[in-house]
């Protein structure tokens, strides 16, 4: 049954499995409507779980890499005004840089910050003129970490998590809130795409993508401007903050190092 004409909306992208759609899945819960965005055909059945919660749920199956992509999403929305964009697109890649092709290292970053920022503005914007939204970013722990084997990601991570302070800061007197989750390693299909099934942190316990999803939505509602998922991710962000990055890189070696996970 489709809601009331005055519910609230939301944008989540990345929304096709993992950590985006269990926050698809809290805003359907909480009364939001939805588009939906990703760069597979498995949007489609996300959007199908969804409208089981009662929310009215569109579709956009696009590459959030591309300005053509991000346009294409924002052009679906057909001006609708937008209470909460939940920017989580985004991807990794193992292995050493040098090693990396440069279009799938180029992709990411183009994923994980180019597309996500021009997003952000083309929403933002209508948000501050109305003066009222909220902006969940997805971020990482692993911005607060040189990432030896996963270089590029861990790099595009610690923009994000600074962009997003700084953008909270710009929008303080706006009405508008943003919100940084920062997950751990998470129960996703994120290592099997980044080439990580050999690594020790690929093959190691992670956290609950819903856990995760839960802890990013609640933090958004309440305008938080920070969060971390799961304490022993809040504990490795505490040490990483006064310990020497050269040491950090040779850790993160251990955990991501292609082989080192067991046999």
């Amino acid at each position: 049954m489709a809601r009331a004409a005055n519910t609230q909306f939301a944008v989540v992208t990345g929304a096709s499995s993992g950590i985006g759609f269990e926050l698809a899945k809290q805003c359907a819960g909480n009364g939001f409507d939805l588009v939906i965005a990703a760069d597979d055909p498995a949007i489609e059945q996300a959007a199908v779980d969804l409208r089981k919660l009662g929310a009215a749920v569109e579709t956009v199956q696009a590459d959030l890499a591309t300005l053509d992509g991000v346009d294409r999403l924002h052009s679906a929305l057909k001006g609708r005004a937008v209470d909460a964009l939940l920017a989580n697109a985004g991807h990794g890649l193992g292995h050493a840089f040098l090693d990396q092709d440069f279009t799938e290292a180029r992709h990411v970053i183009d994923t994980n910050i180019t597309g996500t920022l021009y997003l952000i503005q083309k929403i933002g914007r209508d948000m501050r003129g109305r003066g009222q939204g909220r902006i969940l970013i997805t971020g990482s722990i692993a911005g607060f970490i040189p990432g030896s084997f996963q270089a590029v990601y861990n790099g595009t991570k610690a923009f994000i998590d600074s962009f997003s302070f700084a953008l909270r800061d710009e929008l303080k007197d706006s009405g508008v809130s943003v919100t940084c989750l920062m997950p751990g390693p998470t129960d996703t299909e994120f290592f099997e795409r980044a080439g990580m099934m050999d690594t020790e942190v690929g093959q190691g316990k992670k956290d609950d993508p819903a856990m995760v999803a839960k802890v990013g939505f609640d933090a958004m509602m309440s305008g938080e401007g920070d969060v971390v998922a799961g304490w022993k991710n809040k504990l490795q962000t505490a040490i990483a903050t006064v310990t020497p990055s050269g040491l950090l890189a040779g850790q993160h070696r251990k955990m991501a190092e292609p082989g080192s996970g067991k046999h």
